[in-house]
């Protein structure tokens, strides 16, 4: 029987020939990860089962959840994990102002490559497997093993195949293809199972629409999602990482739970209405209703705060002027992609057009800073989760969308028509 790309790295983390579905099995681990919110809670933990970690260059700590710091429980968080990576001599701790957000900073920083098996304890931590790793988030309780010992368990997942077909048209990207995906199957409709990407398509998706696609497959309950490692995948690591990878490709007689084909020629621009990022309308559903009108619109996250996102927004922004009835927060995902902004001039575009442009950071994405939301407000994101409460309070509401689409609704003042607004492409 026939493995998936996700069951052959499993298999080799294990030191197996092979493994199936529903098997449990011990794997090694080759990086564990914590942040700020994670990482405090999941120390005392660690320190009843070890004195040091398991290998100081695979334990990474980045806080990036509340900082700056809020307040003075978060500076406490924040304090605790700085202390702890000082004490074990971690090799990688990404500091406030020198990083950014955690599944941003660790693929550009080179932490993470292909064919590694990689736990963090955040759910977006299967946005790696957009370089063909398998990653996936788990509890404190688990992040505290991997730390103390390099090890653990897990029940080997089923998959499902997406094969990806065609082009995206204009002002579709990997934002618009997964919450078309996740209405598609629905928020459960993966449910610990691996999400495995395939297809011609693929070649038309660019990293960062990997990225993001990678990263919200936990929002349709999958353990994990995948793509297979081709040239732009090797291109960005020989730009990113100096580890050496190995690349796993999935046999012809792997088997799937089900197969999902998309005509990527056919997604439109698609935002996720609340409370589920499943909720999924187009823009043309959109259109027909009576325009929904915006307080707010956030450009950014560990989704959608990389370089090509934010290019993508300031694109549509220039030359505009924000509504005036809205404010948007633009948040780079990383200080190198904030430094970029400023070299490519996109800063000046954003700040023009009335934007506020934050310091890294996950801020306003869960509610933390940055961007809390009022009773009955309205926000456009470009974030991963729009549940009830996620950015402020349980009567605010989150529409989830690409950078393009958040950009046009900031201009309009509703949730608009990236392609009515226009800008250049990128």
């Amino acid at each position: 029987m026939g493995m998936t790309m996700t069951q052959k790295i499993l298999a080799a983390h294990a030191g197996l020939d092979s493994v199936e579905a529903g098997q449990l099995i011990m794997a090694k681990l080759d990086v564990v990860m914590a942040n700020d919110i994670t990482g405090p809670m999941a120390l005392p933990i660690f320190r009843q089962m070890a004195g040091k970690v398991f290998d100081k260059d695979k334990v990474v700590l980045v806080p990036d959840h509340f900082t700056p710091n809020k307040d003075i429980k978060s500076a406490e968080n924040s304090k605790a994990i700085r202390e702890f990576a000082r004490e074990q001599e971690l090799s990688w701790y990404f500091e406030q102002g020198k990083s950014g957000v955690e599944h941003a900073i660790l693929p550009e920083a080179g932490v993470v490559t292909a064919g590694e098996c990689i736990i963090g304890a955040d759910s977006h931590t299967c946005t790696y497997g957009a370089l063909g790793a398998f990653s996936t988030g788990v509890g404190t309780t688990d992040v505290s093993t991997g730390m103390a010992t390099g090890e653990l368990w897990f029940k080997v997942p089923g998959a499902i195949k997406f094969v990806l077909k065609g082009k995206p048209g204009d002002y579709v990207s990997g934002k618009d293809i997964i919450i078309h995906i996740i209405g598609k199957i629905g928020v459960d409709g993966a449910l610990y199972k691996s999400m495995e990407f395939t297809g011609d398509g693929i070649e038309n998706l660019s990293i960062d629409d990997r990225f993001t696609i990678a990263n919200m497959a936990i929002e349709a309950g999958a353990k994990n999602g995948i793509f297979p490692v081709d040239g732009k995948t090797e291109e960005y690591l020989k730009e990113h990482c100096k580890k050496e990878y190995k690349v796993y490709t999935a046999d012809e007689d792997a088997v799937y739970d089900q197969i999902v084909e998309i005509d990527l020629g056919e997604v439109r621009p698609t935002v996720a209405f609340p409370h589920l990022p499943g909720n999924a309308k187009t823009i043309d559903e959109i259109e027909a209703m009576e325009p929904i009108k915006i307080d707010q619109v956030v450009i950014g996250s560990c989704t959608n705060g990389r370089m090509s996102d934010l290019r993508k927004a300031a694109a549509i922004l220039k030359g505009h002027t924000v509504h005036p009835d809205v404010r948007v927060m633009v948040v780079p995902a990383t200080q190198k992609i904030y430094k970029q902004c400023i070299a490519e001039g996109l800063l000046d575009i954003f700040v023009d057009a009335g934007c506020a442009v934050n310091t890294p950071s996950c801020g306003p994405c869960m509610g933390g800073h940055m961007g809390v939301m009022a009773a009955g407000e309205k926000c456009v994101s470009t974030t991963n989760r729009n549940f009830v409460g996620r950015m402020g309070h349980v009567e605010s509401l989150i529409y989830l969308a690409s950078p393009e689409t958040a950009a046009a609704s900031a201009i309009a003042g509703y949730i608009a028509n990236p392609e009515k607004i226009g800008g250049d492409r990128v």
